[in-house]
This record gives structure tokens, sequence and C-alpha cells, in this order.
């Protein structure tokens, strides 16, 4: 097995590119090498408070280093750089011992030192003739003329924790003829492999729950704009609608790629090429984006490119690709698409509004509790929000789902059938109230009583029909009082949410007073 020692400083450039976060760029490099079986041996790494083009002896400073026997980061104190620099010193002298004995094969390097703190390492390094691989364009020039076998050598811009890792292993593992997969890092540890899981990080719910702030902020800048004088925002509005596509497919190309700060990068340059496709253009996009960005970063890297020109191959080349063909093949067949279930939707309400509402506050509640929900209504919502900042699904996720949900944890707060209940009801029915999330709260109460149940849906059902009545578009994932303001019936929005909440605590009250009348005559 091959042994590595880590060896520098959170940097100058390297300082704003992730430098300044020493335990997330060393725990990145030690997740991506044991996924090549390459073990650490040694860090010698020292992060300091400002950029070390800023830095000057006192500036506060820690050393990390490695605990080969519990294997993982250990850090000293803060203390001023002076004095971080003799200690590190000593561990340069440990770890060049180290390697004469030949118990480290190769280095990676982090705008390290060569004349300085890293000088005994890296001469032994150059004598022992280890591959040394990293970033920091003059001191890898430094080293090269110190004699150091250097197999890969990179600048830091454009360049990310992650990316500069997968370059540093890809490097020494094609040196060694080692098998290596990039992975995704949790807690500075492997967790899964790219790209044998990267059709499976395709996931709709997980990038359309990502993406509700920016529709919130949306719906909030259209009622704000409804307010006399601020008529200017409905520019705003029309703006936002515009990039919300962008947003979209940053958050997938982010998701699917793994690649953090590059793959958002190749889905904002996706997504800006996708507007014309609306919500689903930009989704494809930045699916496409993400894709594209893990293999063309790893064709890069496999052809030797410098680990900033791989990340600007991967993040804006795999961007105006898919951007590209979304473009010019995609986008008019996503409008479409988009349009076409906004316009399912609106003949739906057009031909009867109650029973539509009806019948979406009857399956409301199966659709969450079976998964449906997130997979397939909450595209929806958000499909309807993306032309009018409201949406007739949303209103019904906040009166059949969100209000419904607080009825049932109010009843079990105020007349629960144990005391024990009422405390496990507050928390739910606050988040409900100030959140407008968080419907699971009321599933003990409904799972452990059909009647209660049965209620969940008969309300929502009965707050769908008065949504139909009232015609309203809203949403959820606001604040309850702040709901109706947000939609295009304040009024029949209120109306309709206070007799979701009102039937389903009634409902839940008459159901706990039979439990416990039948309790008490059993007693």
């Amino acid at each position: 097995m091959k042994r590595i020692a880590i060896l520098g400083s959170s940097g100058g450039n390297l300082y704003n590119l992730g430098g300044k976060e020493p335990l997330k760029l060393l725990g990145e490099i030690e997740t991506q090498a044991s996924s090549a079986g390459i073990k650490i041996a040694a860090i010698q790494f020292i992060g300091a408070k400002a950029s070390m083009d800023n830095a000057n002896e006192s500036t506060l400073s820690r050393l990390y280093t490695w605990n080969s026997s519990e294997e993982n980061i250990v850090f000293s104190e803060e203390k001023a750089l002076k004095e971080v620099n003799g200690e590190a010193k000593k561990v340069d002298s440990i770890i060049a011992k180290m390697i004469e004995d030949g118990k480290v094969q190769g280095l990676v390097l982090m705008s390290s030192d060569p004349e300085g703190v890293n000088n005994l390492s890296i001469k032994a390094a150059a004598k022992k003739d280890i591959p040394i691989v990293g970033t920091g364009g003059t001191s890898m020039a430094t080293i090269q003329s110190m004699g150091g076998k250097v197999i890969a050598t990179s600048g830091t811009t454009g360049t990310t924790n992650r990316t500069r890792a997968v370059a540093a292993i890809q490097s020494l593992s094609r040196h060694w003829g080692l098998k290596y997969k990039p992975v995704i890092s949790s807690s500075g540890k492997s967790s899964q492999n790219l790209d044998e899981n990267i059709f499976q990080r395709i996931s709709f719910r997980g990038i359309m729950m990502a993406a509700i702030p920016g529709f919130i902020a949306m719906s909030i800048v259209l009622a704000l704009s409804k307010i006399p004088g601020l008529a200017k925002l409905n520019d705003a509005f029309d703006l936002l609608i515009k990039g919300l596509p962008v947003v979209v497919a940053a958050i997938a190309a982010n998701q699917v790629s793994g690649l953090d700060e590059v793959g958002i990068v190749a889905g904002v340059v996706a997504g800006m090429l996708s507007i014309d496709g609306g919500l689903i253009g930009g989704l494809i996009g930045g699916i496409l984006a993400g894709i594209l960005a893990f293999y063309l970063i790893q064709l890069a890297l496999r052809w030797n490119f410098p680990g900033t020109t791989a990340n600007i191959v991967a993040g804006g080349l795999s961007g105006l690709i898919s951007g590209l063909i979304v473009f010019f093949l995609i986008s008019p067949i996503a409008l479409s698409l988009g349009n076409g279930i906004r316009y399912i939707i609106e003949l739906a309400l057009n031909y009867n509004s109650i029973v539509a509402g009806a019948i979406a506050g009857l399956l409301i509640w199966p659709a969450i509790i079976g998964g449906v929900y997130h997979a397939a209504i909450l595209p929806i919502v958000l499909l309807e929000m993306e032309k009018t900042g409201a949406s007739f699904l949303g209103a019904i996720d906040m009166t059949g789902l969100v209000m419904v949900s607080a009825g049932i944890t109010l009843a079990n707060i105020i007349y629960p059938k144990q005391k024990s209940e009422s405390a496990i009801a507050v928390p739910g029915f606050l988040i409900n109230i100030a959140f407008g999330t968080f419907v699971e709260a009321s599933y003990p109460f409904m799972f452990s009583d059909r009647l209660i149940f049965i209620g969940a849906i008969l309300s929502a059902a009965l707050s769908g029909v008065f949504v139909g009545i009232f015609n309203v578009k809203g949403t959820a994932y606001v604040p309850s009082v702040t709901a109706p303001a947000l939609s295009n019936n304040a009024l029949g929005f209120t109306i309709s949410m206070i007799i979701a909440l009102v039937s389903s605590f009634l409902i839940t009250l008459f159901a706990n007073k039979i439990s416990r009348n039948k309790r008490n005559k059993e007693a």
C-alpha cells in the first residue's frame, strides 16, 4: 500500500479558494486517497487566519498534523505564525526522516514553502526520487529546480478543494498503476463513488426541494408589488421568473456532478442558455451539465491538463455544451410540456373548480404518505408558480396539508388522549404555523387513530372545495399568517385555511374524546 504525506499551507490565492478551511481541504485529499487505496502517513499544514500574501509573523495560525494511531487530522491551538512555523519545522524533520526510511512514497503539496518549513521533506523526496504533485506555481517550480520528481502541477485559480484532491490523487494513482475513482466525501470519509452513482444522483425531488426558496422569493416580490407605490417591483418579478431556470439548473448540476463550485458554474452557464425552455428546460440543462462536468474533468485530468484548465473545461465547456443542446433542440419541447401541464390544470379549474379542489384535497394526504407528493405534485406546484408566482396545488398544500396538520396537533395540545401526547404535538403545531411545513408532525396521531386519519382527508377535501369556490392560488412553505398575502385571493385563502384547521381540530377533538371515554370504561 502506498503512503503519502500532505505538506503546505492555506496559501495566498489558495486561501480564498478553500485554503481557509484546512479541515475540508485535507479531509478531501484523505477521502480521495482512500478511494485509491492510498494511506496518509503524515501531514504538515499551516492554516493561517489570513492570506499568506498579507500575513505577518503575528498572524494567528494553527498547525495541522496527522494522528497515525487514530488515523485522523489534529491541529494545534491558535498561535502567532512565527511560533507555528517553528513547530512546523520540527514536523518537517520528522517527515523527512520518514521519507528517508521509505515510510512515505509520495507527496501532495498545497502552497508549500520549499525553501522554508518544507525544505527538509522536499530535499528528502528529491533524493529518494518519489513522485510529487501539488498546486502553487512558484513553489512547484522551485521544487523542480531542487530536483523534485514533480509528476503533476497546477495553479489554484478556478479550482476547488475537491477538484484539487481529485487531480492530485488521480496523478499519483496513474503513476503507481492504482485503480482510482473519485468519490463524494462525508465528514472526511468516502460515502459514494461519483461515477458509479452519477445517474442515481438525478433526483427531481431533491432538486425541486432545494429550489423552493427561489420560488418563495418570487412570490414575496409579487405580493410586495401589489402595495401602492411599489408597482416597480413588477419588473423585478419578471426578472426573477426568467432567472428560475438558472436556479434550478445550478442546483441540478451541483447535485449531479458532485463537484461543488465547478458544478454550480456549469449549471449557471447551462441555465442561462435554457431560459427559453422554462423550468423544465433549466432542469434538463442542469442535469446534462452535471453529467458532462464530471466526465469532462476526469478526461481532462487523464490527459494531464493542469487543475485550473481541467476546472475550466468541466465548469465552462460542460455548461456551454449542455446549454446549447437545450437552447437549440430541447427548449421548444420543454416549454410546450410545461405549458401543457399548466393548461391541464387550468382546464380542470375552468370546467369545475369546486370538484377539482375537492379531488385535489381528497388525494393530497394519500399522495404525501405514499411518496408521490415530492416526486410529482411539488414539481407541478413549481411549474404553476413559474408563470404567476402562485399555484392552485400550492394552495391545496397549505390548506389541505399544513393547516390540517396544524388542526390535528392543536387538538392534541388542548385535549390529548394522554397528557404525554401534548408535548409531542406542540413543536409540530408551532412549526406548521410559523414555517408552513412539517405536516409529518400529525402522523403519530393519524396513524394511531383511524377516525383522525379519515378526518384529515375529509378536512383537506373540504378546504379544497373552498379553494375551488374562491379560485385561490397560493403557496405553502411560508408562515401561515403571511400565506394569504402571497396569494391571488387573500380573503378566500384565509377562509379556506381556517376551515381546514377548524375541521381537523374538531374531528380530532371528537376522536380523542371517544378514545378517552373508551379507556375510562375499560378502567
